[in-house]
């Protein structure tokens, strides 16, 4: 047994990247997504890459998945039914929520309706003290009551959430026992489980989020897992987190609001993996697919790591991989808003029927269109020719946007490119402009299967100098999910003023923390040889709402993690408020709130074999007329990208194509194959 494959689900197109762990043999399928059970592209997908290319159903030894089933839950609103107990007097707490509004200068919009109806919120007497002391002990009869309410309700799942519970669990862990006693079948999220740390609002709201998933995410994994199981007899299955790692199925299971932003975070572990193989270790991720682009900044080769966002307008407190996304894609509708302006997304025609130009019945006029229409995409189709382009569909469905404009169907395309452009100019504008990065000092990594079409026309808005193009840009979110570590995270609240004598709390929590690393280690077989721990305090000036992370380093094979001194603690959080916002107050109290552990374990080197031999030249295999702009229509070669070896230079303008994705180099823009085999392009201004 020597495979590997990554899988990742999107809405469009599920991606295979399937490595042969001894010879570094690499091969990649792409089939469409089936929206109504994903389960079904993923078997599918496996059994016709083991066709294709002779791979033994039995030589599979590991599958890593990333899932959209979590976040497209949320977004439609098809998760559990869901009660909720908590403490007396918190009943309404997830409908008050905070001050802030959904957004700023509108007072129509209103956040989303909690996913908990206040006929399943059930209170019940008890009260845990902020230093974890049992204040009103937990009342039995209250509690006898609200599990006769839930019966009767026809709840699915319960999310159990109490005050201070994530200092002492106690009570919850009782509510437990009591729910499981009388429904075995009922799934229970606890607060103190999902995610024990202060923020009662962002807390309540994770744990609801978690026990709204799992009746999903439990009949989605196991189709999975039986289908995979009964036509791969070896395998192992891991699934992907928001925060950058892979967990075990029954993980997953547990806790499945972790897996919301799978997908993207993937890709963005993968660009992270092709920029140290290029040297390029500041680089803008630029991720975009069929109905969505994903943005995330990198710096040091160090991913960003948010513990706070909103997902589906719902908060989540976790870490997750700090990724911006909009929609659009290139199945993104156009469309007219009321006063006449065209629109573009978010949307999306999605995979079934999908854009017109791919002959399934879209009819409405989409960016993968708009493509066609100006001959940026390759003659041969998509997936290796297995999907052909419908030019005059596309044409037809964009007949109407260009009559409405009164312009040409092509000068028409354009402007739809030009919308969807500054669309992501925008989102890649929120994580670098608006943070203080300067986006020209960073190289644009463009994947999915639609981000090297235009990477160009991004970078050129951006000022940006370069654009690195992965091998397989568009099956990058699979390769990341082969690169990455199985990862568990855990958290305590530790309120300490760096200035008092508070510094023994944070070592006592840091050994808690590691005991549980170990026991949830032992738990997954993983060997201490390849093991790891990453410990990360959460800071902040007293007065502030919020916190920076401070990481403390890495401990590796069970070395001891000492806890820096208070004068090195004050000293690294000067400079991570430095670098967050170019200043910072070296006369001002500083506190500690929480300590955080991040335990990871090596499931094995991944090597990929890339060509050695340079070649001087490129011949084109075709070529074909291509709009760049209103009036700059091309003769342009056509090139096919598995042609290409490290060495090779030409200048633009080309279209490259290959079996996952199409690049359009701009003309005057310089290409350079690099030793990977990534794709160096040096932007004109």
């Amino acid at each position: 047994m020597s495979w590997l494959i990554g899988v990742d689900v999107g809405g469009t197109f599920t991606d295979f990247f399937a490595l042969d762990g001894a010879s570094g043999t690499v091969r990649v399928y792409k089939r469409p997504s089936t929206p109504d059970n994903p389960a079904t592209a993923i078997v599918q997908g496996m059994q016709e890459l083991c066709a294709e290319v002779a791979i033994a159903p039995a030589g599979i030894e590991r599958i890593c998945h990333g899932t959209t089933v979590a976040t497209n839950a949320l977004i439609q609103r098809r998760g559990g039914r869901v009660a909720l107990v908590t403490t007396k007097g918190f009943r309404d707490l997830l409908e008050i929520g905070r001050q802030t509004r959904p957004h700023l200068f509108s007072l129509q919009r209103d956040n989303p309706e909690p996913l908990v109806d206040r006929a399943r919120r059930h209170e019940v007497t008890e009260r845990v003290g902020p230093r974890g002391e049992i204040r009103v002990p937990l009342c039995r009869d209250a509690l006898r009551d609200v599990i006769a309410q839930i019966a009767e309700s026809d709840a699915q799942a319960c999310a159990v959430a109490f005050l201070f519970a994530f200092v002492n669990p106690e009570h919850e862990r009782a509510v437990r026992e009591a729910l499981t006693r009388a429904n075995p079948n009922l799934y229970i999220s606890l607060s103190s489980d999902v995610q024990p740390e202060f923020r009662e609002f962002e807390r309540f709201s994770t744990t609801v989020l978690n026990a709204y998933l799992q009746p999903v995410m439990d009949r989605y994994l196991t189709d999975v897992g039986d289908e995979l199981g009964k036509a791969f007899p070896n395998v192992t299955v891991g699934i992907y987190q928001s925060s950058g790692g892979l967990m075990s199925v029954d993980r997953a299971r547990a806790l499945p609001v972790r897996t919301a932003l799978s997908g993207p975070a993937a890709g963005v572990v993968g660009a992270l993996h092709v920029g140290r193989a290029s040297a390029r270790p500041n680089i803008i991720t630029f991720d975009m697919g069929g109905t969505s682009t994903d943005v995330c900044l990198i710096r040091d080769n160090t991913l960003s790591i948010s513990h706070e966002r909103d997902v589906a307008g719902f908060p989540i407190r976790l870490p997750m991989v700090d990724i911006n996304t909009i929609g659009a894609g290139g199945g993104s509708i156009a469309w007219f808003d009321r006063d006449g302006m065209l629109k573009v997304g978010p949307l999306s025609a999605g995979a079934v029927p999908g854009p017109a130009c791919y002959g399934r019945g879209g009819e409405r006029p989409t960016v993968s269109d708009a493509n066609c229409i100006l001959g940026r995409l390759a003659p041969g189709g998509l997936i290796g020719g297995r999907m052909h382009m419908d030019e005059a569909a596309a044409r037809k469905a964009f007949a109407p946007v260009a009559r409405r404009l009164e312009m040409s169907i092509e000068h028409a395309a354009l402007g739809v490119l030009g919308i969807v452009t500054a669309n992501m100019v925008g989102a890649i504008r929120a994580v670098s402009v608006e943070r203080g990065h300067d986006p020209r000092d960073f190289s644009l990594m463009p994947f999915g299967g639609a981000g090297p079409l235009h990477a160009a026309e991004v970078a050129r808005s951006l000022g940006m100098k370069e654009i690195v193009v992965p091998l397989s840009p568009g099956i990058l979110c699979a390769l990341g999910l082969l690169v990455s570590d199985l990862k568990e995270n855990f958290v305590r609240t530790a309120h300490v003023d760096l200035s008092g004598a508070g510094l023994e709390r944070v070592s006592e929590n840091i050994a808690a923390l590691l005991q549980e690393a170990e026991s949830w280690a032992a738990a997954e077989g993983i060997e201490p040889a390849r093991r790891y721990d990453e410990v990360t305090l959460d800071m902040r000036f007293v007065g502030q709402n919020f916190e920076l992370s401070v990481p403390l380093g890495r401990r590796l094979n069970g070395t001891k993690l000492r806890l820096p001194d208070r004068d090195r603690l004050r000293q690294l959080f000067f400079d991570a408020h430095d670098k967050a916002y170019g200043f910072h107050n070296a006369e001002a109290p500083i506190e500690i709130v929480n300590v955080r552990l991040s335990a990871g374990s090596a499931l094995g080197r991944v090597q990929i074999k890339t060509a050695g031999n340079g070649r001087a030249d490129a011949t084109p295999i075709a070529r074909q007329k291509v709009y760049f702009s209103e009036g700059d229509c091309r003769d342009t070669p056509v090139y096919d990208r598995a042609a290409f070896r490290p060495g090779l230079s030409f200048e633009g303008p080309a279209i490259v194509s290959q079996f996952d994705s199409t690049t359009v180099v701009f003309p005057g823009d310089r290409v350079t194959v690099d030793d990977g085999l990534s794709l160096v392009i040096q932007v004109q201004p």
